[in-house]
């Protein structure tokens, strides 16, 4: 086909350059000189302009992609015939500026199991769209997948798509043909049928090659790959890249199942399958002891032997006290020997009396308390009862380091003496000093102070969020969360809700639907898009919004009417057409067509048309055909 850049179809669109060329059309990079903006324009190839199958085939794409509105699928803006100038049919879809992601295969390889899932996640939800739809895209591969400048991903090309939206005309030989060989799911090569588990078949491929950097089935002959895919398993990515987990390996191996009923049902399974894999792949305490375990000190008794040896020593004393007051006095000079007996006699005297008052009513004659710290009140109430001791708890306090129920002290201490029978008071650990956080969420900052200062904690930082759950003023959530137990006096931050937040919107009426529907949907918006006839505006422009341009929360939702472009056809000249092409061209325009036959030849051809050639009907209307 000659290069038409520079030239104007339709007497809207200015071609400037190409930007792809196959089998079927070329794309050209073009400027609307209507909305003054850069669109894509494709351009069937004049000698597949004359085939009835490939018309229909270009119309359905365009059919296909303008039913579907998703920010991962390349958006159709316009359809139709150039009347002035080269004869052509074309089609006008958004401009990505870019690359194919068989381009992107070829540059980067094998691809990390992360960036491999960034990938094709975004395809999976795009097809996800077309399922609910009941479109089925029948031709996914590298080449149908662009990757824009800014990295966004979208598919391209519907050409091969069948749905209830877009009609079945296509026979099973020539999708296979079309079809590329390596990305077909068996049920396709056997017997040219596919539904949703088809694409999930082909995208569970494109996966396998971008772990793998290579298709699963490799040769240059279309029909020996074909028989392999209907024949063999698919191989496990690993087997040809040994740093991928056994989950990636199950996911692929599911999607590319020979059995489309072993398959996830749909692209929004498998979406679902992937963001669960990709989850899973992004993926302490000692406790101090102080128990003391101090022996008991001995205790010291008095012995008869001690006794005895009091009594003679004190009988002894009053013998000799009685002979010295029975003795007259004589005034005679005392021996040293005696004077030395005397000193001994006295020094012995103090000491025997000390040590009966030491024994009977002094310290002697009290127990030595044990250490108790660190034991639990049993084990102490134990070893006091072993000594003739009682024991007392006259105190509860929180420790840090004695655990709860075990003694921090006692009274007399470790060591100190009671007298025999005696009580031990003794002050027990509660542990740490600990309180449970309130359930603050609901509540207003006053109310949360207050209740935080009943359970001895102090309101910390107080952090503003936006909220869709909380109206403005009330707290969401605590950190430390509700009933964590933290130290007396700890802080507790609160995040209180600032309300829903509050987004500016623009009107977007007479702008692209696809544009609008991107920018509202990344703003945080809930967008319906209806589609209805225009008049005015062209396919793919927006018509109205509701609500209007404003301040509006985020999350609501915002109704867009997209133009679906004018209600009413012209008659197109089928004259001397053959009876399935004359039909065929005006169930394209959405007409019903009613066939009056006359005369006995074989190939029969239109005669008449009425309404009459170039009449504005509305679609829907029906003609009459007269072929004879």
């Amino acid at each position: 086909m000659s290069d038409l850049s520079g030239e104007v179809i339709d007497s809207r669109y200015q071609l400037t350059r190409i930007v792809a060329s196959g089998g079927m059309a070329t794309i050209y990079a073009a400027l609307d000189l209507r909305l003054d903006r850069q669109v894509a324009v494709k351009v069937m190839h004049p000698h597949l302009a004359q085939d009835e199958q490939f018309v229909s085939r270009f119309i359905r794409e365009a059919k296909a992609a303008a039913s579907l509105s998703h920010p991962n699928i390349v958006a159709v803006l316009d359809q139709g015939w150039n009347q002035g100038g080269t004869p052509c049919v074309f089609i006008v879809m958004e401009l990505i500026e870019g690359a194919t992601l068989r381009d992107y295969l070829h540059e980067q390889g094998a691809l990390p199991v992360e960036r491999a899932l960034q990938l094709i996640t975004p395809v999976a939800s795009a097809l996800a769209a077309a399922h609910r739809l009941g479109i089925v895209h029948r031709d996914i591969k590298p080449e149908n997948i662009l990757v824009s400048k800014e990295g966004r991903i979208k598919i391209a090309d519907f050409g091969l798509a069948r749905g209830a939206l877009l009609g079945n005309t296509m026979t099973a030989e020539s999708s296979v043909i079309l079809g590329s060989v390596s990305y077909l799911s068996p049920e396709q090569v056997q017997r040219g049928v596919s539904d949703a588990r088809s694409d999930v078949y082909s995208l569970g491929i494109v996966l396998f090659e971008l772990l793998t950097g290579q298709k699963p089935y490799q040769g240059e002959d279309p029909v020996q790959i074909a028989i392999r895919h209907v024949n063999d398993r698919v191989p496990a990515p690993s087997s040809l890249n040994s740093n991928i987990s056994p989950e990636v390996d199950d996911l692929v191996l599911k999607a590319t199942n020979i059995d489309p009923d072993k398959r996830p049902r749909d692209a929004g399974e498998l979406q679902e399958l992937l963001r669960a894999l990709s989850e899973k792949l992004d993926p302490k305490r000692r406790q101090l002891s102080l128990e003391l375990d101090l022996p008991p000190l001995p205790i010291n008794s008095n012995t008869k032997e001690s006794k005895n040896r009091n009594r003679k020593t004190t009988q002894k004393e009053e013998t000799v006290a009685k002979k010295e007051k029975t003795t007259p006095t004589k005034k005679s000079a005392t021996s040293p020997r005696v004077k030395r007996n005397r000193r001994i006699a006295a020094g012995l005297a103090i000491t025997l009396g000390v040590l009966a008052w030491y024994l009977v009513v002094g310290p002697g004659s009290k127990v030595v308390v044990p250490s108790l710290a660190g034991l639990t009140t049993n084990q102490a109430k134990s070893q006091l009862e072993d000594l003739g001791l009682n024991l007392d708890i006259t105190n509860e306090e929180f420790s840090e380091d004695i655990p709860e129920g075990k003694v921090i002290s006692s009274e007399p201490a470790g060591g100190g003496r009671v007298d025999p029978n005696g009580t031990v008071a003794v002050t027990v650990s509660r542990g740490k000093e600990r309180y449970a956080v309130p359930n603050l969420q609901g509540l207003k900052i006053e109310v949360a102070e207050n209740l935080l200062k009943d359970n001895k904690l102090v309101l910390g930082e107080v952090v503003e969020e936006f909220s869709t759950e909380f109206p403005k003023g009330f707290i969401m959530r605590s950190a430390p969360t509700a009933g964590e137990r933290i130290k007396r006096d700890s802080q507790v931050n609160i995040f209180v809700s600032k309300g829903i937040e509050q987004i500016g919107v623009s009107s977007y009426k007479g702008k692209s639907g696809e544009q609008a529907l991107n920018e509202l949907t990344e703003a945080g918006f809930e967008v319906d898009t209806k589609y209805i006839f225009s008049e005015d505006l062209p396919i793919g422009a927006v018509i109205s919004q509701s609500p209007a341009s404003g301040e509006l929360d985020k999350g609501s939702k915002i109704t867009l009417l997209v133009s679906k472009g004018s209600e009413f056809v012209f008659i197109p000249n089928i004259f001397s057409l053959t009876q399935a092409k004359a039909v065929a061209t005006l169930k394209d325009l959405e007409l019903k067509v009613v066939v009056k036959s006359v005369g006995n030849k074989k190939t029969k051809v239109v005669t008449n048309v009425a309404p009459k050639v170039g009449t504005k009907v509305k679609r829907g209307s029906t003609v009459t055909i007269t072929v004879g």
